[in-house]
């Protein structure tokens, strides 16, 4: 359309006959050539990218899908924290490349710019903050070495553990369903007492060391994926197979509370056997004396 004046000028003055024919043939040709323009790329695409702009965007681009998949498979039960914190630590550092601009040259600073804060919605701003306040919500910094390159000794410990106490109550489980009734699990109770203890205290234990500060240095809750291992552990072993766990501290606590209901019983009795006992002495008061002497005085002289 802007070729319009341009061929009109070039057709020159005509007569009114062939004016108009040759004004239609000059704006069919200059839509051609503007269908060819905008099929070439120009100018639907522009602004454009620079190529190390957009490799950077690609890589963060796939670098997302990985993480999103990532997160979405492992759910439920939830393994967020060991199955995904390498394509976590590869999206920070793609996202990364692209806020601290690369090299120094200009082009460089032109990607954090166009990438990151060229228009309102700044999408990749956006994911990246999604993808942060998703990870520090399940708190998976506790899961991991200080330098989140894998799992902590702790958190591996336990989840072998985990996985004892699976395999023990699907192994007491088999073959048990057809003989016993549904809310008879005395063999699971039984045989897997011992490691559900094991798993119990090991659990406990990786509390204690959060609220002071453990391996990962991090003071909060444990990682999603300890805590929900261990809610369907305790699920299972209390509200499925009805299994019960003596406390250890049940004889102490005994003691100590049977020694507080006896301390009155003590105390009054000790009290009544070193009392005095003191004789009730009567005295006869002086004016029930006196008014028996008058009764004999008028006695004698009547």
């Amino acid at each position: 359309l802007p070729l319009l004046p341009a061929l009109a000028l070039a057709l020159g003055p005509a007569a009114g006959r062939t004016r108009r024919p040759l004004a239609l043939e000059a704006l069919g040709e200059a839509e051609e050539l503007a269908e060819e323009l905008w099929g070439a790329g120009l100018p639907g695409d522009l602004p454009e990218l620079e190529p190390e702009c957009r490799r950077l965007l690609v890589a963060f681009a796939e670098g997302s899908a990985a993480l999103t998949g990532c997160l979405g498979r492992r759910a439920r039960p939830v393994r967020l924290c060991q199955a995904c914190h390498r394509h976590y630590r590869r999206l920070l550092a793609q996202y990364g490349n692209i806020a601290r601009a690369v090299g120094n040259s200009s082009e460089s600073h032109n990607c954090a710019k166009s990438i990151l804060t060229s228009d309102r919605l700044q999408i990749v701003v956006t994911l990246s903050e999604f993808f942060n306040e998703t990870w520090e919500a399940a708190n998976c910094a506790n899961c991991l070495k200080n330098s989140s390159e894998g799992l902590s000794n702790s958190t591996v410990e336990f989840l072998d553990l985990f996985n004892k106490s699976l395999t023990c109550f699907e192994h007491n489980l088999q073959g048990q369903t057809i003989y016993l009734s549904p809310s008879n699990y005395t063999e699971v109770c039984k045989n897997c007492n011992e490691t559900y203890k094991m798993l119990n205290d090991l659990y406990n234990n990786l509390q204690r060391m959060n609220r002071q500060g453990g391996e990962s240095g991090h003071s909060a809750h444990l990682c999603i994926d300890v805590e929900d291992a261990m809610n369907i552990t305790r699920k299972l072993w209390s509200r499925t197979f009805n299994c019960s766990v003596p406390c250890s501290d049940t004889v102490p606590v005994i003691a100590v509370s049977s020694f507080i209901l006896f301390l009155p019983i003590v105390f009054y009795l000790s009290s009544f056997l070193h009392s005095k006992q003191k004789k009730r002495i009567l005295i006869l008061p002086k004016r029930i004396q006196s008014n028996a002497s008058l009764v004999n005085i008028q006695e004698k002289y009547s």
